[in-house]
C-alpha cells in the first residue's frame, strides 16, 4: 500500500508503525485521515511521538474515525470528559499486565482505543502488541477448521475465589467497581474484520469458555490458540514518552501492559471509538447474554 500524504516507519516485521511529521492537534485534511485508516488497518497498531494533546484534542481526533463511545461501561471517566477513561496506575488503576482486547464483553466491543501519555516512568512500563490476524494465518490448517467453528463467552466478572488471594485492598475495591454490571457476550473465536476481511483470532483475557465445552477442554483450546497470538513474531513493543499517543486496531490485536515499573507513576488516558457487532465465518453476529451495553455505546454530544 502506497501513502501520499504519510510517512511511515514499520518497526516489526508483522505489526506496528511509527507516522512522523503529523501533529494531531492540527485539523488534519480529509486525505490525512483516510490514509491513518488505512495504516491502522494494515500495521494494526500505529504511534505518534511528540504530541502536544490535551483530552479535548484527543477526543477530537478520535472522532474523526467514528463516533465515541463513554469511557467504559463500568468505570467511570473524567468528570469534565465522559469519554476519557484515566488510568493513574499510581492510584486507584489496576494494571493491565495481561493479554486482552479492549471491552471485548459487550456486544459491540471498540473499533479501536487511542492512548495518549501523560506520565511515565524513567524505565519500564511498556506495553506491547500482539497481530491476531497473523496468529491465525500461523495455525495448521485443522486447528484453523477447529477454530473457525468456535464461540466463546467472554465476560469482565471474575472468579473471585481463585483472584482474591494475593490481591491488594485496592485492587479489590477497583475489581468491584470494574464489575459493578455484569456483562456477558457470545463471540466468535475467529473474527473477519469489517473493512479488510482478514480473519483474526478473537480471544483474549475476557474469555470465560468455548460453548459447549466443559472448562478444561476450554482453557486448554483458549491457552492453545493464545500461544499463537503471543509468538513474539506477532508482537511489538513500545517504549513510551510523554506526548506519545497509540491508535491501535481493537478488531484485529491484543494488547499487555508489563507491569515492572514498582511504585513509579504511570498514567495513561484512552478514548475508544464505537465498533460494530463482531461477525463470524459463517456470517453470524455476535450476541449479547447479560447486561445491556448501549449506554456505553450511545452517540456522545460534540463538545463545544
Amino acid at each position: 500500500m502506497t501513502y501520499q500524504h504519510l510517512e511511515i516507519k514499520p518497526i516489526a516485521g508483522r505489526i506496528g508503525a511509527k507516522i512522523l511529521g503529523i501533529d494531531l492537534s492540527a485539523n488534519l485534511s480529509d486525505d490525512i485521515i483516510h490514509e491513518i485508516r488505512q495504516a491502522l488497518i494494515q500495521y494494526k497498531v500505529i504511534f505518534f511521538r511528540n504530541q502536544n494533546l490535551d483530552a479535548n484534542g484527543q477526543v477530537a481526533f478520535a472522532r474523526r474515525f467514528g463516533e465515541i463511545t463513554t469511557a467504559h461501561p463500568t468505570v467511570p471517566s473524567l468528570t469534565e470528559h465522559p469519554e476519557v477513561l484515566d488510568l493513574d496506575y499510581g492510584k486507584t488503576a489496576a494494571r493491565a499486565n495481561n493479554w486482552h482486547t479492549d471491552v471485548t464483553f459487550v456486544d459491540r466491543p471498540p473499533l479501536g482505543s487511542v492512548l495518549r501519555a501523560l506520565e511515565i516512568p524513567p524505565y519500564g512500563g511498556d506495553t506491547i502488541w500482539a497481530n491476531s490476524v497473523t496468529a491465525y494465518q500461523d495455525l495448521p490448517e485443522h486447528l484453523r477448521r477447529i477454530a473457525d467453528e468456535l464461540w466463546a463467552v467472554h465476560s469482565n466478572a471474575y472468579d473471585y475465589a481463585e483472584a482474591a488471594v494475593n490481591l491488594s485492598d485496592e485492587l479489590k475495591a477497583y475489581r468491584k467497581v470494574f464489575t459493578s454490571t455484569v456483562y456477558e457476550t457470545l463471540h466468535p473465536v475467529v473474527r473477519v474484520h469489517p473493512e479488510s476481511g482478514e480473519r483474526g483470532l478473537f480471544i483474549g483475557g475476557f474469555v470465560r469458555q468455548i460453548r459447549g465445552l466443559s472448562t478444561t477442554e476450554s482453557d486448554d483450546i483458549i491457552r492453545l490458540l493464545q500461544s499463537y497470538v503471543t509468538r513474539p513474531e506477532n508482537t511489538v513493543r513500545w517504549r513510551w514518552k510523554v506526548g506519545d499517543v497509540a491508535f491501535w486496531d481493537n478488531r484485529a490485536t491484543q494488547h499487555y501492559a508489563i507491569a515492572d515499573y514498582g511504585n513509579q507513576p504511570r498514567r495513561v488516558q484512552r478514548v475508544t471509538i464505537v465498533g460494530d457487532i463482531p461477525v463470524g465465518i459463517d456470517g453470524k453476529q455476535s450476541q449479547a447474554i447479560k447486561g445491556d451495553a448501549s449506554a456505553y455505546n450511545k452517540r456522545l454530544a460534540v463538545a463545544v
